[in-house]
């Protein structure tokens, strides 16, 4: 009873909010990390370059977004960084399949329900269009601040590819592994949204909550608002991209899948007569 109540007032908040703040937008700073958690040969990859391993990809996901909004869309964008991936020694380097950095921008819509992916994928670019699947979010009796903001917490269940384990050698066995359907699992995410701030959105694809979101855990993904500013100076400019190769989500997925896969393949390849000098693991972005 608490909980629908809650809900109710939630509800009429966001309406009467909405109605006295026609021209509201903002931007909101997002820090992303992932656990990073790799078992390799002992035998080709000593302790003090499992460490270095370990230590580079975990920067590698450890990234800020800016999330620019107005009532009905935003645009997510990945701040700019000027630092470039070092090798580690003995020749490991990790290879970011599908992530173009800074120059990737997701618009989306959240009246229209719709969304455009501007993509830089190895050299070539991807415009991704399609519908926002609706999330179908259970509203949860817990709450806590975040900064000033009092959140409240929401929590769905998905299914996922159950993670597979990374290898730096090649086998048979393992290379009919990959061609293997994957074996799919539940997760639950959990998300921290506040009604302080009146839009169903968020970073990335995540939205639907009355309140903007500002905190996600999803497996080993973790999402956390760092900064809000709202109605800046320098009033929000929100430019849908047009630019790029026009597929939508299930097409751009299919063409990732196969250049993964000639990409291990690739590395594969070349690293195989070279007695286990050297080795890379590839990773989807």
């Amino acid at each position: 009873m608490t909980t629908i109540i809650r809900v109710v007032v939630l509800a009429l908040t966001v309406a009467l909010t909405s109605v006295n703040a026609q021209d509201f937008q903002g931007v909101a700073t997002y820090k992303t990390q992932r656990q990073i958690d790799i078992k390799l040969d002992s035998t080709q990859v000593n302790s003090e370059m499992h460490a270095q391993m370990m230590e580079m990809m975990k920067k590698q996901f450890q990234k800020t977004f800016h999330l620019t909004f107005n009532k009905e869309e935003s645009l997510y964008k990945e701040e700019v960084s000027l630092d470039k991936p070092q090798a580690a020694a003995g020749g490991f380097q990790v290879v970011m399949v599908g992530n173009g950095g800074g120059s990737d921008v997701l618009y989306k819509n959240t009246k229209d329900q719709r969304y455009a992916d501007h993509k830089d994928t190895m050299g070539k670019i991807f415009l991704v269009k399609d519908d926002i699947e609706k999330i179908e979010w259970k509203l949860e009796a817990d709450s806590k601040y975040i900064g000033e903001y009092q959140c409240y917490k929401a929590t769905y269940t998905k299914m996922v590819e159950k993670p597979r384990e990374f290898s730096n050698s090649s086998t048979t066995k393992e290379t009919e592994e990959e061609d293997k359907e994957p074996e799919m699992i539940e997760r639950i995410v959990t998300a921290w949204y506040t009604p302080q701030i009146p839009v169903n959105n968020g970073p990335a694809m995540y939205q639907g909550l009355p309140g903007l979101i500002l905190e996600i855990h999803d497996g080993k993904l973790t999402v956390i608002c760092s900064k809000i500013v709202i109605n800046p100076e320098e009033k929000v400019v929100i430019k849908e991209p047009t630019k790029g190769k026009e597929v939508n989500q299930k097409k751009y997925d299919e063409i990732m899948e196969k250049k993964a896969k000639e990409m291990m393949e690739r590395y594969r390849t070349r690293d195989n007569g070279r007695d286990g000098e050297s080795f890379s693991i590839t990773i989807g972005g």
